[in-house]
């Protein structure tokens, strides 16, 4: 009897621990018979929450759905302004199942990539609507809270509601906006042309004042050095003229002594130079100031 009743306490065991099922803290659980979700008595699908719960073993099965906040972070994608301009936004978006049995259905099963490319596209098209309203200046500086703040509430309450997905839509955030390469590199390559156009103005109104700054130095220059030679012809002058008169007034006073001056001088430039020859007679006028006193 003993031998029986050991198999019989294991295999009761086994069932019970196989009848047990705990749904962890932030999921909720959603219970398959024969891969039929389970309904509560008002049709709905039944949610278990956190906590330790039963099911009938080997044919119920228990799918556990995250309730944590979730993020939804693509890549840009392409949007067209309200000016007919193209423009790559990128953005994410923050949501939560807020009702987990027609996420189950609409998902095929609590499917979170089939959730993601189903919100991706509401949410572009949400974004796409905005955004084709509004111009690139508003998008940019002017009302970008509202373009997200109109965005996330269409998503919970507009036509294109997340609601049928069993989702809500916490925050529609945009990261980063661009412009996409070809616009960059037409409105970069004008940038520069103009800056180009900028900077040769400048150098040329920098070229030009310099000539005219060159011009007028020239002209200071000039007449600086014409009015400095003027009182040194003025100078010189008067030094000649007082020169000459110091001299006719000491001359004066002794014309004999002005006269040997005289001679000096002269036979100091007839005899400068070795090959000056002179032809006179010896009692010559010239040389009266070489000649013996006695004669």
């Amino acid at each position: 009897m003993r031998k029986f009743l050991l198999p019989v306490i294991f295999v009761l065991i086994a069932v019970l621990y196989s009848s047990i099922v705990v749904v962890s803290e932030g999921t909720r659980g959603i219970m398959l018979r024969f891969g039929k979700v389970q309904r509560d008595a008002d049709n709905k699908v039944a949610i278990y929450t956190p906590g330790l719960h039963f099911k009938i073993p080997f044919i119920d099965n228990l799918k556990a759905l995250d309730a944590r906040i979730q993020t939804l972070d693509g890549q840009a994608d392409r949007f067209v302004t309200v000016e007919k301009k193209d423009l790559l936004v990128d953005s994410y978006v923050k949501w939560r199942i807020n009702d987990f049995g027609r996420f189950f259905t609409t998902t095929g099963g609590g499917d979170y990539a089939q959730a993601a490319n189903l919100l991706r596209r509401k949410v572009n098209d949400r974004l796409r609507s905005e955004i084709g309203s509004r111009t690139i200046k508003d998008i940019v500086s002017g009302t970008r809270g509202e373009l997200m703040a109109g965005a996330k509430n269409a998503l919970n309450s507009g036509q294109d509601s997340t609601a049928e997905l069993g989702i809500e839509v916490l925050d529609v955030r945009i990261k980063q906006i661009n412009l996409p390469d070809e616009v960059s590199s037409s409105i970069y390559q004008r940038m520069r042309a103009e800056r180009d156009a900028v900077a040769r103005e400048h150098r040329s109104q920098g070229k030009e004042k310099a000539a005219f700054i060159q011009a007028d130095v020239d002209r200071k220059v000039t007449l600086i050095i014409a009015n400095a030679e003027k009182t040194a012809q003025e100078l010189r002058g008067e030094g000649d003229a007082t020169a000459a008169k110091i001299f006719a007034d000491a001359f004066g006073k002794e014309p004999e002594f002005y006269s040997f001056i005289r001679s000096l001088k002269a036979y100091e430039s007839s005899f400068s130079n070795s090959d000056n020859l002179l032809i006179l007679k010896p009692d010559s006028d010239f040389f009266r100031f070489m000649q013996s006193p006695s004669k």
